[in-house]
């Protein structure tokens, strides 16, 4: 059980969640809420898709994720998909997350790069 110490953001009702993979082997898999099995979201590691975006934990996020300078975190973001097919990622709010612990937060960036409807990027056919 992946443990939201402060939940989702707009969702701070919801701190547990498992984990539950793609039936199709790819870069997606699901979080379903333990708290509430109404809530579940597409979840995705940002880099497969825009391979510049960096996310670094602060000492302060480190701490609420129990984890030390050197231990491992994973970044995540939310993937929406609109009722027009448009796959966007949530890159404004990623998700921390430490297997080492079980804890997860998501933040808020102040970049203004980032969106939380960030379009995937087009690629171009070869033919």
């Amino acid at each position: 059980v992946i443990h939201f110490l402060e939940g989702l953001v707009g969702l701070d009702h919801l701190h547990n969640f498992i984990v539950m993979p793609n039936k199709k082997e790819g870069p997606l898999f699901w979080i379903q809420s333990v708290d509430d099995p109404d809530f579940a979201f597409v979840v995705t590691d940002p880099t497969n898709f825009f391979f510049d975006y960096q996310v670094k934990a602060d000492e302060g996020e480190r701490k609420k994720l129990g984890i030390g300078a050197e231990d491992e975190y994973f970044v995540l973001t939310i993937v929406s998909i609109s009722p027009e097919k448009e796959i966007t990622l949530n890159l404004a709010g990623p998700i921390l997350y430490s297997p080492k612990t079980n804890r997860a937060m998501q933040g808020i960036l102040e970049d203004s790069r980032f969106d939380t409807k960030t379009p995937l990027p087009q690629v171009e056919s070869t033919k």
